[in-house]
């Protein structure tokens, strides 16, 4: 065999052992490397190389956040109800190392741990707390979690329960209260409609009879303002009848003085005056001794006639 056989075998050789030891970690990954069967180092993203025959990839850790649905658990209450619950846990891993040498089969164990702790905390509570309280059990089954998966490199962000199954018994005795309750709200809403009708027609009677006593009043105040009206211009339209008539009589004694008329006459006219002052309105009139002495003696010159 000559030399340069030789080289090619070597240089396959060294080829091979590169090929066979480099190894590429993509993102979100690490690979845990020993070197004679104890940890040497983690790889994280990137190219790496191993020593050919002493060292090896022990394992291989996802760093991406991962869920874990386990199978329905079955739970004790506090009043000795037995149910069913199944959980949902979120977590991460944070450190590959301790995840590789913290705890043989983490899945199993992060299963039997998230039972233990959902019963513990379903034992403290009744059927009724279970029912309404998930975010407290939620909290609680996480802050457990979290705190004891932490040595094994394990993060836990959330846990949520995501079915509650009681008994046949409970389902049926809880459809019927829940059915009576509706029924119960139902007949409250009707009530309150009623009640609410009732109101609006009484409160619409009420403001038709405001309206209408308001209507009359406003009626009657223009009835009397009409009234009022008609008495002033009457009680103006006497006045001004009476003006008229003194003016006129005024006017007359006037001209009567002008032409320089006798006594006598003056005071015949002034017994005319009085007559039209006491036309249908006076029950007694008084006449002044002068008129009543020219009245003789009018009487006088009838008989003379």
């Amino acid at each position: 065999m000559g030399p340069y056989v030789v080289l090619c075998i070597i240089i396959i050789l060294a080829v091979f052992l590169l090929a066979t030891n480099i190894r590429v970690v993509p993102q979100a990954h690490a690979y845990i490397v020993e070197r004679l069967g104890g940890y040497q180092t983690t790889w994280n993203v990137g190219l790496h190389f191993k020593m050919p025959l002493i060292d090896k990839v022990a394992g291989h850790v996802v760093l991406k956040e991962q869920v874990a649905d386990f199978d329905p658990q079955p739970v004790i209450t506090k009043d000795n109800v037995t149910m069913s619950i199944d959980t949902v846990v979120f977590f991460q891993i944070t450190d590959p190392k301790l995840y590789t040498y913290g705890v043989v089969n983490p899945m199993s164990a992060i299963e039997n741990l998230t039972a233990t702790t959902l019963r513990n905390i379903i034992g403290d509570l009744e059927l009724d707390e279970t029912l309404t309280s998930r975010e407290t059990i939620n909290t609680r089954m996480r802050s457990t979690l979290d705190i004891a998966t932490d040595p094994w490199g394990i993060k836990v962000t959330r846990v949520e329960l995501k079915n509650i199954m009681p008994p046949a018994a409970i389902q049926e005795a809880m459809e019927k209260q829940m059915k009576a309750e509706r029924e119960r709200r139902e007949a409250v809403t009707r009530a309150e409609g009623e009640k609410k009708a009732a109101i609006l027609v009484a409160e619409g009677e009420k403001e038709s009879k405001i309206l209408a006593a308001e209507a009359e009043k406003q009626a009657e105040i223009l009835k009397a303002e009409a009234t009022k009206e008609a008495t002033i211009r009457e009680a103006e339209g006497q006045a001004e009848a009476i003006i008229k008539v003194q003016q006129a009589n005024a006017d007359g004694i006037k001209l009567l003085n002008e032409a320089k008329a006798e006594k006598s006459v003056l005071t015949l006219k002034s017994l005319e005056a009085l007559t039209k002052v006491a036309d249908g309105q006076a029950t007694k009139i008084i006449i002044p001794s002068e008129i009543q002495n020219l009245a003789g003696l009018v009487e006088c010159v009838k008989e003379v006639k």
